[in-house]
This record gives C-alpha cells, sequence and structure tokens, in this order.
C-alpha cells in the first residue's frame, strides 16, 4: 500500500512539474522559427480579399473579386492548366525514371556509386539559375523551348533527385531475401519486383510522387527561361504579374497555391500513417 502511494505521489510529482529553463528557451526558439515561417504567409491571405486595386494590410475591407478574376480571366485558367500537365507528367517520367535507379542504387552493384549519388544530387546543389541557363542552351538547338515535352525534361531533372532518395530509403529497409524467395517459387526478376517489392515501397513511392509534383508545380526560376511567349506556367505569369500589374490578384492566387500545397502535405501525413498502420497489422499477424 506504501509503495503503490509513493509511486503514485513520484508519479503525481513528475507530471506536474515544470519544465526548466532551458526547455522553456529551445520551446520559444522552435516556435518563433516557425511564426517566422508562417507569418508571410498569414499576411498574403487577408491582402488577397483587400477591395483596393493595390496591395494594403491590413485590408479596409472584404470581397471575393480578386479570386473570381483569376477564375474567369483565360490567360491565368491556360497558365493553370499548362502547370497541372505538366506536374502530371513530371510524376510520371519520375517515376519511370526514378523506380530502376533507386533499385540500382539499394540493389544494384553501380561502379563509383558515391561519384553516382553526387551527381544525382547535383539539382539539389547546383543554382537554379546555372540549371536554367544550362537547360536552356541544350532545349533551344532542339526546337524544344515553351514546350510541354521541354518543361517536363526541365522539371524531371529538378525532382528526381527527391524521389529517389525517398524510394531508396524505403528500399534500403526491405530485406532483399523477399525477392530471392519469390523467385525460388519461380517468379523472374520483374515479377518479383513488382508482386513483391512494389507493395512494399508503394507510400514512399507516392510520397515521392507528391514531392515531384510540388517541385514541378511550383518551380519559377527554369520555367522563366524555358517559356515561350505563348505557352508560359502560372509562376512565369505570376512574376510578370509582379512586374506589370501589382494588384490583389497575386495574393489570391499565392493563397490558392498555400492551399493546394497543405492539401498535398495532408496527403503526404495520410500516407505515412497508412504505411505504418499497414506495417504494424503485419507485424502483428
Amino acid at each position: 500500500m506504501t509503495a503503490t502511494t509513493v509511486d503514485a505521489t513520484t508519479l503525481t510529482g513528475s507530471r506536474s512539474r515544470r519544465p526548466d529553463a532551458g526547455t522553456l528557451t529551445v520551446y520559444a526558439y522552435v516556435y518563433a522559427v516557425l511564426v517566422f515561417l508562417v507569418l508571410p504567409s498569414l499576411i498574403i491571405i487577408p491582402m488577397s480579399f483587400s477591395p483596393k486595386g493595390y496591395l494594403e494590410f491590413p485590408p479596409s475591407g472584404f470581397t471575393l473579386h480578386w479570386y473570381m478574376e483569376y477564375f474567369q480571366d483565360r490567360r491565368w485558367q491556360a497558365a493553370t492548366i499548362l502547370s497541372f500537365q505538366i506536374a502530371f507528367l513530371t510524376v510520371a517520367a519520375t517515376l519511370l525514371i526514378g523506380t530502376p535507379v533507386a533499385y540500382a542504387i539499394v540493389r544494384g552493384r553501380l561502379l563509383a556509386k558515391p561519384l553516382f549519388n553526387m551527381l544525382l544530387m547535383g539539382p539539389i546543389i547546383v543554382p537554379h539559375i546555372a540549371i536554367a541557363v544550362g537547360l536552356y542552351l541544350f532545349l533551344q538547338p532542339l526546337g524544344l523551348l515553351g514546350s510541354i515535352f521541354g518543361f517536363v525534361i526541365a522539371h524531371t531533372i529538378l525532382a528526381l533527385p527527391f524521389f529517389v532518395f525517398t524510394v531508396a530509403s524505403a528500399l534500403s529497409q526491405i530485406d532483399h531475401e523477399l525477392e530471392l524467395a519469390a523467385m525460388s517459387c519461380g517468379a523472374n526478376r520483374p515479377r518479383a519486383f513488382f508482386e513483391v517489392t512494389v507493395p512494399l515501397i508503394l507510400p514512399s513511392m507516392m510520397s515521392g510522387s507528391l514531392f515531384a509534383f510540388i517541385i514541378s508545380f511550383d518551380e519559377p526560376t527554369i520555367s522563366f527561361f524555358i517559356s515561350s511567349i505563348r505557352d508560359r506556367t502560372l509562376p512565369r505569369r505570376m512574376f510578370e504579374n509582379i512586374e506589370h500589374s501589382l494588384t490583389p490578384e497575386l495574393p489570391a492566387i499565392a493563397t490558392l497555391l498555400t492551399v493546394l500545397s497543405i492539401l498535398l502535405f495532408a496527403g503526404m501525413v495520410l500516407i505515412g500513417r497508412w504505411d505504418r498502420a499497414r506495417r504494424q497489422s503485419a507485424n502483428e499477424q
């Protein structure tokens, strides 16, 4: 009885114990960083509802006029549709190219694998302006500037490292003997991969695909270089709006893009939870 009382008292004391000064400092620093990152978006959102024809904060009123302007403007809609087309095709190209590359990195015996990984990280390390100039010089003689195919090539180069390393991380946690067991039962290597390995890495492939979509849809620098006069992506048109007519229409579009990014991030979180629940269920069985 006494031991139980002591344990209860100790537990209550540990629960009521206040964090020390060091812990509070860390918490304050973390929340300050979060506020610093989120504050620009929080300012943009109310500006998109301003009734004035120029940017103001706080807004003097409330209107949905600028959202209606965006949805009714054919140029904005054409740029948005083009960005969606490029993003979906980039996801498809990243899946087709990135999955074998990730498999080769983890399962294969590549010569100079560290050098290969370093080159693969090039689009992350090299400034996008340098990549944009190189892609312009590469695509211009081929007549691909402003074409969907040219955009997909450029955006796939940017998205590939994120997809490959995401899938490679999942592959490294899967026992290679599972494929060998399937092959010993009569399956060839491609069938063993698609029927055994792919279901296990599917959540990571989905997360990598969402990364590829976001990178393609929001990419401004390279799109600015390889766009044509007629075919321009949404980020390119947003830059032109900043230069020529800075109205609350731009914050309205930025707000919509923020909502889209939040939805995609929520999708990643749900995929992660689904993967953990699936693995837990498999372990229990």
